[in-house]
C-alpha cells in the first residue's frame, strides 16, 4: 500500500513538472520580443512593442505619444513641426478596462509646457480639432492656445511646401507671417487602417517633403481598430487619387508607422526619395489586439462600430446611398429614397449635424437597414451593397464617378453590374492579396 502510494506521488510530480514546464513554455511564446529589423537604413525604430498576456487586466497598451523618455531627447533643441489633430494626445494614466475613461493632455500642449520649441502644427483633412466636414475645406489659421500656425494639409495644399519647412533664398518672400522653418516633424495621427481614409495620404505627403527638405520624420504609432485583417481589391495605378494612392488593398492591416515603412521600402515616394524616419511604437500591441479608440478620429466614426463598418460601408459613398451623415448612427445605417420601400422596412430622415453641414437627401426619406446592432465583422462585407443595388428603383444612377476611386479598380463595379456573387467578387481578390501579404511581411513591427 505504501509502495503503491509512493509510485502515485512521484507520477504527480512529473505530471506537475511537465505541466509546469509546457506553460513555461507557452508563457515565453506570449512575451515574444515583436521588434524587427530596420525595413532599410532610412528606417529606424526605439524602444520595442513587447507583448506579454499573461495577465491581460495589467496589459495597457501604450501609444508612441505615451513613450515621452523615447523621442523628447530627439525633440529637445530643434524646432519642431507637428502633424496633429484632435486624437494626437498622450493618455495621463494607465486603465485596466476598455471601459475605463481615458484621461490625457494634447500632445502640443504637453510639448509646449515642457519648452519644446513647436514651430508649425500640419493640420490633415477635418482641422486640427477635428469639427470639419469630409471634404471640407481646412485654412490655415492659429491655435488660440497656444499662438502657433496652423497650416492645413487638406484641400489645395496637401503638401508641406519646402518654404514652410526649410530656409532657402525665397524662404523670407514665401513664408507665412510667423512662421518658421523647422528642424525635425512628428507625425501623431490615429489612423483606422483602410485605403481611402486619406490620414494615409497625408502621411504619403509628409514623408515626400520632409526627405525632399533633408528633415527628419519621427512616427508616434498608434494601433489599428481594424488591424486583424486584410481584404478588398488592390489599387490600380490609373486610379490613385487622394483617397488612394498606393497599390494596396482597401484594409491593409498596418498602424501608421508600418505603413510608413512600406513607402519608404517600395520606393512610392516622388524619384524614389527616402525619408528619414523613426518609429516609436504602440507597447503592448498585436495586430489581433482589440483597441476601442477612445477619441473618435474624424466627426462621423463616432464608435467602435461605426469604425468596424467603415471599410464595407464606405462603398456606399460612391453610390447614390447614404450612409446616415446627418444622422447620429453615421456609417452604422444606410439608405436611400431611391431604395424600394417595401423591400426596406428601416427609415431615417438626415438632418444637419456635426461633421455633416449639408447630409445626402437632408430632410428626405429614406429606406434602408440599420447595422448598428450587428457582429462585428473581420472582413469586408459586400452583401449590404450587393443588395442595394439590386433593389435600387433605377440601376442606371445607382453608382457614381467616386465608386472607382474608392475601390481602385473598375472590376468591382462591373462585377456587381454583371450579378456576381460576393463570394465570386471576393474570390477573385485572392492572388493580389497573397502577393500583398508577402510584401507586408518585410515591414511588420508587430506580430
Amino acid at each position: 500500500m505504501r509502495l503503491m502510494m509512493f509510485k502515485n506521488t512521484v507520477l504527480l510530480f512529473v505530471l506537475t513538472a511537465i505541466s509546469c514546464g509546457n506553460f513555461s513554455k507557452t508563457e515565453d511564446s506570449l512575451r515574444t520580443d515583436t521588434r524587427k529589423p530596420m525595413a532599410s537604413a532610412d528606417n529606424a525604430i526605439i524602444g520595442d512593442s513587447l507583448l506579454n498576456a499573461k495577465d491581460e487586466k495589467l496589459q495597457t497598451i501604450n501609444v508612441g505619444a505615451d513613450q515621452t523618455e523615447l523621442y523628447l531627447p530627439l525633440l529637445k533643441g530643434k524646432k519642431v513641426g507637428i502633424v496633429a489633430n484632435q486624437t494626437s494626445v498622450i493618455f495621463k494614466e494607465p486603465r485596466t478596462t476598455n471601459q475605463e475613461p481615458r484621461h490625457f493632455i494634447h500632445l502640443v500642449d504637453s510639448l509646449v509646457s515642457l519648452k519644446i520649441d513647436i514651430k508649425q502644427v500640419f493640420a490633415p483633412e477635418h482641422g486640427f480639432r477635428g469639427t470639419a466636414d469630409a471634404g471640407e475645406l481646412i485654412k490655415d489659421g492659429k491655435d488660440p492656445k497656444t499662438g502657433i500656425p496652423i497650416i492645413s494639409l487638406y484641400g489645395d495644399n496637401k503638401k508641406p511646401k519646402l518654404a514652410r519647412l526649410k530656409e532657402t533664398k525665397t524662404y523670407e518672400k514665401d513664408i507665412e507671417s510667423g512662421v518658421s522653418a523647422i528642424d525635425i516633424m512628428v507625425f501623431d495621427l490615429q489612423d483606422v487602417g483602410v485605403r481611402f481614409y486619406t490620414y494615409i495620404s497625408t502621411l504619403h505627403y509628409v514623408m515626400e517633403a520632409c526627405a525632399e527638405a533633408n528633415i527628419p520624420l519621427i512616427i508616434l504609432d498608434r494601433p489599428n481598430p481594424n488591424g486583424d485583417y486584410i481584404d478588398g481589391p488592390i489599387l490600380e495605378k490609373e486610379h490613385s487619387s487622394f483617397v488612394g494612392m498606393h497599390p494596396i488593398p482597401v484594409v491593409h492591416g498596418m498602424t501608421i508607422g508600418e505603413y510608413a515603412q512600406m513607402i519608404n521600402g517600395e520606393k512610392w515616394l516622388k524619384n524614389g526619395v527616402k525619408c528619414q524616419l523613426t518609429v516609436i511604437p504602440v507597447k503592448n500591441y498585436s495586430h489581433q489586439t482589440f483597441y476601442s479608440l477612445p477619441i473618435k478620429p474624424s466627426p462621423n466614426l463616432p464608435n467602435d462600430k461605426a469604425i468596424n463598418l467603415y471599410p464595407s460601408l464606405c462603398f456606399f459613398e460612391g453610390t447614390n446611398v447614404s450612409v446616415g451623415r446627418g444622422t447620429s448612427k453615421q456609417f452604422q445605417v444606410y439608405g436611400s429614397p431611391y431604395l424600394y420601400k417595401d423591400y426596406y422596412s428601416f427609415k431615417f430622415v438626415p438632418q444637419p449635424n456635426e461633421g455633416a453641414k449639408s447630409p445626402l437627401y437632408q430632410g428626405k426619406l429614406c429606406f434602408g437597414k440599420d447595422l448598428s446592432s450587428t457582429e462585428a465583422l473581420h472582413s469586408i462585407d459586400l452583401k449590404w451593397l450587393i443588395e442595394a443595388y439590386n433593389h435600387s428603383v433605377d440601376k442606371k444612377i445607382f453608382f457614381n464617378d467616386f465608386f472607382t476611386k474608392l475601390a481602385g479598380t473598375k472590376k468591382l463595379r462591373q462585377q456587381i453590374e454583371q450579378g456576381l456573387s460576393e463570394k465570386d467578387i471576393t474570390t477573385s481578390w485572392q492572388k493580389d492579396l497573397n502577393a500583398f501579404k508577402s510584401i507586408r511581411k518585410k515591414y511588420l513591427i508587430y506580430n
